[in-house]
């Protein structure tokens, strides 16, 4: 009954720190009691303590060094992606059959980001064995070294390391050494774009394990890079009841022996320090073009600022020469260092309807784009009627609002953004029809709340620079209606015939 008592009230504790923004958190060696037989409730804080979290660990001195790791990362809330709260990838490890050692799995990875996508040259799963388990054998996928296996002779495991990394076999991999949803160069498309493409799978055949579901251990310590880092993952957990299949005719159903689940989420901050994309502005009423700000994504002479003229006659041997790395941006210099510029220009106003122009321009010289997208927030999206030469749909994160939309290229058309040079864009237009009750050019409406390229937000220019609607504007008279004209022309005939 104590103990019942004792632990109600830490529980009470928790949540009273919970609810006061974990303010007055107890010290790390007060904090650690036991919630089960073998496990203890810590503290993690990240930081000087801004933002915390509980977490069950098996020992009061794992409860000490991960507390102690998590105080030096650095603060930010860039982990939670208000436009797709949910979004992450999910591992399953699938426990599939039994061997004389161990068992044979199917690993699948899901990626359930609505817009966020894995690109060439493509993930890279890895993982700390619980035990002293080996590798067998792979299909659809492989391990990137197969270390030290001397102890072995005659049958030679796959891989022997006990922190393996895995890669996708690239396409056009012999039959025999496939699976379903395997051989694609690592790159998962998201799940908005197409999510048959956005699974990924290998087989994996492990020794040293265990043969039952009782003395079976899931790995440690998963790490996912997507091709770089910026996803953090939690641990396996059990699935009950395991995952279940069915066959192609559809009259079977098996199941899995043990399923595990591991979730990745996606952090831009841990990815990158610096942005990757920003924004410029320009409208048909205002002459002003508003760039983007500068040293958005880096400064010139400087670190970051890896850049290179565009007419440069060296660019050729620069982009291409011994030992340089395609992940390693290679970027036009301008103002803004930016990789990735979108540009977002109010082309045209009628009546009952307005048109905005977007251009997306690749400013990397070591980068093609393939299966890129765009989400952009603006409240006219509700009443979005047509989208020239890109895929669209509304991704409508808060429910019933209805204000972000995205936009991605047509596929053998304009999917691929090249490299920065003359064909180094995509563009497209945009027709929203007018809500008398909220639309307006005036205070920079007519303008997006944001903008992600392929997953990362975009810097945007400050609101103050945004081009503002004149006070008056013979232009946007002239534009405002189509029958402006014909009035004005009727009422000059009668004007000479009244001088007659």
């Amino acid at each position: 009954m104590a103990r019942l008592r004792l632990l109600l009230l830490r529980h009470l504790a928790a949540a009273t720190a919970l609810l006061a923004g974990f303010s007055s958190l107890p010290p790390l060696a007060d904090s650690k009691f036991d919630v089960k037989r073998d496990h203890f409730l810590c503290p993690l804080c990240v930081g000087s303590g801004e933002g915390c979290q509980w977490q069950a660990l098996p020992s009061p001195a794992q409860c000490e060094e991960t507390a102690t790791r998590t105080r030096d990362l650095p603060v930010t809330g860039e982990a939670y992606d208000p436009l797709d709260p949910t979004g992450n990838i999910t591992i399953k490890w699938d426990v599939m059959q039994w061997t004389s050692d161990g068992y044979v799995a199917v690993v699948s990875i899901y990626n359930y980001h609505k817009y966020r996508h894995i690109q060439a040259p493509g993930w890279n799963l890895g993982w700390v064995w619980a035990k002293k388990e080996i590798i067998w054998t792979m299909v659809g996928g492989q391990t990137t070294e197969q270390g030290d296996c001397s102890q072995f002779k005659g049958n030679i495991p796959h891989c022997c390391k006990r922190d393996p990394a895995v890669v996708d076999l690239l396409p056009g991999t012999p039959y025999n050494m496939q699976v379903a949803n395997c051989c694609k160069g690592g790159v998962l498309n998201s799940w908005v774009q197409d999510p048959v493409s956005a699974v990924a799978s290998f087989q994996i055949s492990v020794g040293r394990s265990g043969t039952t579901n009782y003395t079976v251990k899931a790995p440690l310590n998963f790490t996912l890079k997507a091709p770089g880092p910026g996803y953090s993952c939690g641990a396996a957990h059990v699935v009950k009841p395991p995952m279940k299949f069915i066959s192609q005719d559809r009259r079977r159903t098996t199941q899995a022996h043990v399923t595990w689940n591991v979730t990745c989420t996606y952090s831009q901050f841990v990815a990158q320090r610096a942005p990757t994309c920003c924004v410029s502005l320009s409208s048909f009423y205002n002459e002003t073009i508003v760039n983007c700000p500068k040293c958005s994504c880096g400064c010139q002479n400087t670190r970051s600022g890896n850049c290179v003229e565009g007419n440069s006659p060296f660019l050729a041997s620069v982009v291409n020469g011994p030992g340089k790395s395609s992940m390693a941006p290679l970027v036009q210099c301008t103002p803004h260092m930016c990789p990735i510029r979108v540009h977002w220009h109010v082309k045209l106003n009628y009546r009952e309807y307005w048109r905005v122009k977007i251009t997306v321009t690749n400013w990397n010289y070591r980068m093609n784009y393939s299966q890129w997208n765009l989400v952009v927030q603006h409240p006219n999206f509700d009443k979005v009627t047509t989208i020239f030469s890109f895929n669209y749909k509304p991704l409508n994160p808060y429910g019933v609002i209805n204000d972000t939309g995205m936009l991605w290229g047509i596929k053998y058309y304009n999917d691929l953004l090249m490299v920065a040079g003359p064909d180094g864009n995509v563009q497209s237009e945009l027709l929203f029809r007018k809500d008398p009750l909220t639309f307006t050019f005036e205070k920079g409406w007519a303008f997006p709340r944001r903008i992600y390229f392929n997953g990362d937000s975009c810097v945007m220019p400050p609101p103050d620079a945004y081009p503002w609607l004149p006070n008056s504007s013979p232009v946007l008279l002239l534009k405002s209606s189509s029958l402006v004209l014909p009035i004005a022309i009727w009422m000059a005939m009668l004007f000479l015939r009244l001088r007659m």
